[in-house]
């Protein structure tokens, strides 16, 4: 819907890894070269962790879309919660060998034979392994396993891991210190900085064919790296939120206000409305004026003992200050989708009209 509104011709943040959209950081850089750097040695693991969103599977789509297809087979696996017995299987049918005959040996050997035909005609296996922080002891020994599988006396399978930092203290347990010591490259890919926020919106806008509109406020951008630390996947859920809105709104401008309100909105559908019992029943408490910037006045009628005040204290300040500012927040929901729901009316009738 707002690609038409802007003119692109196309959803540029969407949260599904597009290697089109890969922005060079310096992290992102880095972790690139490293790839490369590992895939070089031909043989053992190479390691790649970072926060949820980080961008490692996009990283990795990326270095898959430059990777000679005559020369790599690729198998990818996603679901890591499995048995060591079950991730065996799964990386056999990544490579495109499903089970003809009942036994593991059966399908290991001709697993072998792949492995020394792929050597034979110069391909090489790549086994990329996605949220390994799931996997257990037995399948991570199961990884090992096949990592010893050797052809024409040379390594015939290399193995990119993608995990989350935890990754990393399971890795410096004694329990896999011989899978540690096949590895030949790790990077771990941090979040980006305040600069790089900006050109990672300004460049996936480009990529989708921006052309200046909307226009987003300096301060937009700041605002934008506070409420996602940084981190790729949430700079990319707020900001389609963000041109959402925009587009119902009509709006010219992405301002730091819009950034404001919208990340507020998007905590609230993560986490649903939190409701107080204490802070519920000092809205509704009688005497209270909305008078003060920021807060609440108190009248006469609260907390009166003997005809005196009880003061407000602070948390109690903080409490109606948030639900004021979660109510409004709720006001400017409903009317946004209520303008969401007029525009796709209107839409449906101009097709039915056609």
């Amino acid at each position: 819907m707002y690609e038409q509104y802007y003119n692109l011709n196309g959803m540029p943040f969407q949260l599904t890894p597009d290697s089109r959209f890969f922005f060079g950081s310096k992290g992102h850089s880095r972790a690139i070269s490293h790839l490369i750097y590992g895939l070089s040695q031909g043989e053992g693991f190479i390691v790649v962790t970072g926060e949820v969103g980080a961008g490692k599977t996009t990283l990795v789509e990326r270095l898959w879309s430059q990777l000679d297809r005559d020369t790599y087979t690729v198998a990818r696996i996603s679901t890591t919660q499995v048995s060591g017995e079950d991730l065996f299987r799964l990386a056999m049918a990544g490579f495109g060998l499903e089970d003809e005959q009942p036994g593991r040996a059966h399908l290991l050997r001709r697993f072998e034979t792949l492995l020394q035909e792929h050597q034979q005609t110069g391909r090489r296996c790549l086994l990329v392994v996605d949220e390994v922080q799931n996997l257990s002891l037995a399948a991570l020994e199961e990884l090992r396993m096949l990592s010893n599988l050797t052809a024409n006396g040379g390594a015939a399978m290399q193995t990119i891991l993608l995990g989350q930092p935890q990754f990393r203290k399971m890795l410096a347990s004694p329990d896999l210190d011989q899978l540690r010591q096949r590895v030949l490259a790790s990077y771990h890919l941090g979040p980006l900085t305040r600069e790089e926020t900006r050109a990672y919106i300004e460049h996936r806008m480009a990529t989708a064919g921006g052309t200046g509109r909307p226009q987003w406020e300096d301060a937009a951008f700041d605002a934008i790296f506070h409420h996602t630390d940084g981190i790729p996947r949430r700079i990319n859920r707020l900001c389609s939120r963000l041109l959402m809105h925009g587009a119902l709104d009509e709006a010219s401008d992405i301002t730091a206000t819009m950034v404001e309100a919208t990340s507020e909105e998007l905590a609230q559908d993560l986490r649903g409305m939190e409701s107080s019992d204490g802070a519920a029943a000092a809205t509704y408490a009688p005497g209270y004026t909305n008078g003060q910037t920021n807060g609440f006045a108190p009248g006469p009628a609260f907390g009166a003992v003997n005809g005196s005040h009880v003061p407000l204290s602070e948390s109690e300040v903080r409490s109606l200050s948030s639900m004021a500012f979660r109510i409004e927040a709720l006001e400017d929901r409903v009317g946004r989708r209520e303008r969401l729901f007029q525009k796709l009316a209107e839409m449906f009738s101009l097709d039915s009209g056609r």
